[in-house]
């Protein structure tokens, strides 16, 4: 076991895979010599060399396109987006092109995007947005959305292996925040599959990503304050959700507070209280409750962004009143 910040655990990943499999590689902008933006490539040009570590111009429509193209032939690219926000230049590739090679010809693309996304780090509206929303209902791809440094390495290890595109979304608020154990050995975690962070049964939270540490927090307060108990189920991944969990979750707890970082609007919090609605009324003893940012841009002003975004005291707010409901 290594202590690892959650950057660390994503660079660790796929150094090892990367040793393991020399289909896989690496595109993106100035991940050679720089070593990326966030430094999660740093000394991988000098390791595996400039076939496998591919310095691109600032394209994310040509990074998207050739990583999909690589992917069909047999290869296993990993292409870096320095902020999730841009990914919106190469949307055609993912959603037209990758999404759909499967379906249409039988065959494999094996492709992930890593998707530096988020706000908390004071990045302004062009820095800090959370797309899953946007990708949600894309028959094709798969989104991942790890919360520690063992999922983050886990499901990057899971993502590189797997034969579908994989959006992999990184939290930037996480990267040197967010320290864990984590095996030296490569490991996977399987895509598709949620894990409960912490046991309750008063109510559940169902989470992801960035939110998931400020709702440990506003649970244990809640415990020691109210003598309420919360239970925390981390997502983990996004497409597919993990449905069996979800649904024995609020049968469990019969109050259900769904909370993501992403707008509140068109957010994976709606198809979650849909589902439950559908598939889980009769559990329910509360109204469904969703939590997450305010339906604006995120704004550069620290206090605007800590205002618009939810964080431990809103979290608990919620939580608070629920539990009274």
């Amino acid at each position: 076991m290594a202590v690892l910040t959650y950057i660390d655990a994503i660079s660790r990943a796929m150094w090892q895979e990367m040793e393991r499999d020399s289909t896989v590689f690496l595109l993106g902008e100035d991940i050679g010599a720089y070593g990326g933006a966030f430094k999660a490539t740093k000394g991988f040009l000098q390791k595996f060399g400039e076939e496998r570590v591919i310095d691109t111009p600032l394209s994310e429509a040509a990074i998207i396109g050739a990583a999909v193209g690589a992917a069909v032939v047999g290869m296993r690219p990993i292409a870096e987006i320095q902020f999730a926000d841009f990914v919106t230049c190469g949307f055609n590739q993912l959603v037209t092109n990758a999404a759909k090679a499967y379906y249409r010809w039988q065959v494999p693309a094996p492709l992930v995007v890593r998707l530096p996304a988020g706000g908390y780090i004071h990045g302004g509206p062009y820095h800090s947005a959370n797309p899953e929303g946007w990708f949600q209902n894309v028959p094709g791809l798969k989104i991942v959305a790890p919360s520690t440094p063992y999922d983050a390495k886990g499901l990057m290890v899971s993502a590189i292996r797997d034969n579908n595109p994989v959006l992999f979304l990184e939290y930037k608020y996480l990267y040197r925040r967010t320290k864990g154990d984590v095996p030296d050995e490569p490991y996977s975690v399987p895509i598709g599959k949620g894990e409960v962070k912490r046991d309750g049964s008063d109510l559940v939270v169902l989470t992801y990503g960035s939110t998931v540490q400020f709702a440990m927090e506003a649970a244990e307060r809640l415990s020691s304050q109210e003598g309420v108990e919360a239970r925390i189920v981390d997502l983990r991944t996004l497409l597919p959700l993990d449905t069996e969990l979800i649904l024995s979750s609020v049968k469990t707890t019969g109050k259900v507070l769904i909370i993501h970082e992403a707008n509140v609007t068109g957010g994976v919090g709606g198809e979650i209280a849909a589902l439950i609605a559908q598939h889980a009324f009769q559990d329910l003893d509360a109204p469904i409750v969703r939590l997450g940012g305010k339906d604006t841009p995120v704004p550069f002003a620290p206090p605007l962004e800590e205002f618009v975004l939810p964080d431990a005291e809103k979290i608990f707010a919620a939580m608070h009143a629920l539990a009274r409901y």
